[in-house]
């Protein structure tokens, strides 16, 4: 049995480059999750009327 030490470089490195890709993939993707709760908190922040609710009017 011969071993082909070319050929397993070429595999060994086609495997490394696409878990390289899948990792720069899977940061970009929580990189706009972080962005995307980042705007979510800030919308949520002015939605909030910090006044309404805080004095109850009576009329006796």
């Amino acid at each position: 049995m011969s071993v082909d030490i070319a050929a397993m470089s070429v595999i060994y490195h086609q495997n490394a480059a696409r878990q390289q890709a899948g990792i720069m993939i899977l940061k970009k993707a929580m990189d706009n999750m972080d962005a995307n709760n980042e705007i979510l908190r800030r919308l949520m922040e002015q939605s909030v009327n910090p006044h309404i609710g805080s004095n109850v009017d009576i009329k006796v």
